[in-house]
């Protein structure tokens, strides 16, 4: 930066020229004739218009013993520059130093008051500071909106005139920081503001000085008024983790409402012999072990629990927070929980214990959610005839043999390539139009069932072979298949009723649907 000159900034690289040489030597330079030193460069006379004849410059160095300039000044008067100009120029350097210093420090001071202030303003907690006197001196938006505040309603108050006395335990804590210069923490307080409560985590801590000197206190305020309603409202409902998804996800206060969603059912084989061998305590301490690994497997799939029916598990996928690929969850849960009670069963047969068996019936439909019951009691659950038809579809896992039996509407909702094989078109009792059912075969190993795909293509082939009437060659399709796995329920059942069919023809009106007579 220059003074007296027209051009009253000049840059160049901090090595070159008379100022480069003082800068990385750290060293004087008294030059009494420039154009004569090799050193000087001409050109930056020419841009200013100024005729340099001497030179004296010198370093700025701080009290580090760092240089972090230099000062050049320019043809003195009568004559070169002396010993006695560079002591005086040393000196004001010196001067200049601490000046430069205490600018950068002003400016270091103001980025961080700045960006503290920010910080402040973007947080969603109120900040409220009081100082050595006991006024409140800052509040940031977020307290000014939690207190119901304006600016001067709040700053340069005691505490004592804006809470008064419907929040006195709020007084109480704040004296006993100032006296003890203790932290106070208050968890799911409740304040009085305008005649309003409201529920808030609240922390008193007092605030020093670089030098721990008292400077005040700090009051910070978390807003947690709504997210403690709703959470004690759901909680009557499911489980904590589903409770926090829904409150995060900003969703309204409960109520009914119509969504998709994938229902899940299941439910223990001979569950009536189990628990007569086992008794009550025997009963209880099985449902425990076995509901804990079901309810793992649908909550890491973020599947919601609706409830347990006696050994039954009831769940849905898509409720309360949908995602894009609930069917795929819940296929997902399926496929682990049978998974799961292979591992369990194998450690029940090491210990001399009854194997246990399930099955699961899978359903995506638009279903009724919300929150049934009475004043005192109420439930949050899913009804509709998507549910009905997830409960039919577990019951008919025992007429074929099946584990996992999903409807037509969750197969196509798929995203995912799974072993699947279409079973058969049904009506269930109580409807009259048939649904696809489809069984998931993906837990299944080479031990489990041998030469599957190979099955998968010879049961198709023959349930296309019986839809067309051809009960001959359906029949040995499904032969072929139980040739391959003897314990294949479904072939089995193939094979009887191709046999009954053929003996027995439905007539001209045979559409392949088979009606299920019992639940």
């Amino acid at each position: 930066m220059g003074q007296g000159l027209e051009s009253v900034q000049i840059r160049l690289p901090n090595h070159l020229g008379i100022a480069g040489a003082v800068f990385t030597s750290s060293k004087a330079i008294n030059i009494p004739y420039a154009y004569a030193d090799l050193r000087f460069n001409p050109a930056f006379d020419k841009k200013t218009g100024f005729f340099t004849r001497s030179i004296l410059c010198t370093p700025i160095i701080n009290k580090n013993g760092k240089t972090i300039g230099v000062t050049q000044v320019l043809n003195k008067r009568g004559g070169p520059f002396t010993a006695e100009d560079e002591s005086r120029l040393r000196a004001f350097t010196a001067q200049i130093s601490i000046a430069l210093e205490n600018a950068k420090l002003f400016a270091d001071v103001q980025n961080m008051k700045n960006y503290n202030e920010a910080m402040l303003e973007s947080m969603s907690n109120g900040v409220l500071t009081l100082d050595d006197s006991g006024k409140i001196v800052t509040c940031n938006a977020a307290g000014l909106s939690i207190l119901r505040a304006r600016p001067e309603q709040i700053l340069q108050r005691p505490p004592q005139e804006f809470f008064g006395p419907e929040n006195d335990w709020l007084l109480e804590k704040l004296r006993h920081v100032e006296e003890t210069a203790a932290t106070e923490v208050t968890m799911d307080a409740e304040l009085s503001i305008e005649g309003e409560r409201v529920s808030a985590n609240v922390t008193l801590t007092p605030l020093f000085s670089m030098e721990k000197k008292r400077m005040g206190s700090m009051l910070l305020i978390e807003d947690i008024s709504s997210e403690k309603r709703l959470k004690s409202t759901m909680s009557r409902y499911m489980d904590p983790g589903i409770a926090d998804r829904l409150v995060a996800s900003g969703t309204e206060a409960l109520g009914g409402q119509s969504v998709p969603a994938t229902v899940l059912f299941s439910d223990i084989r001979s569950f009536t012999t189990i628990s007569e061998q086992l008794g009550a305590q025997g009963t209880v301490a099985l449902l425990n072990e076995y509901f804990t690994l079901m309810v793992d497997c649908i909550q890491r799939e973020d599947g919601m629990l609706d409830k347990f029916i006696g050994d039954a598990i009831m769940a849905a996928f898509g409720i309360p927070v949908s995602h894009q690929d609930d069917a795929d969850r819940a296929v997902r849960a399926s496929i682990a929980m049978i998974r799961e009670l292979g591992a369990w069963n194998a450690q029940r047969a090491a210990d001399g214990k009854r194997p246990v068996d399930i099955g699961i019936g899978l359903n995506t439909d638009s279903v009724v959610s919300g929150n049934i019951g009475s004043k005192k009691r109420m439930d949050y659950t899913i009804i509709g005839d998507g549910v009905n038809l997830a409960s039919r579809l577990e019951s008919a896992c025992k007429q074929y043999g099946a584990h996992i039996l999903i409807s037509e509407f969750t197969c196509k909702q798929l995203r995912g390539t799974y072993r699947t094989r279409e079973l058969d078109l049904v009506v269930v009792k109580g409807k009259t139009q048939p649904v696809a059912i489809h069984e998931v075969l993906d837990y299944h190993t080479e031990e489990s069932y041998p030469q599957l795909i190979d099955a998968l293509g010879y049961f198709r082939d023959g349930l296309a072979k019986y839809r067309a009437g051809r009960w001959s060659d359906a029949r040995a399709l499904f032969s072929q298949v139980l040739s391959l796995n003897p314990a294949d329920k479904s072939a089995k059942l193939y094979v009887e009723r191709c046999d009954y069919l053929a003996e027995n023809p439905p007539g001209d009106d045979w559409n392949g649907v088979w009606v299920m007579e019992s639940k």
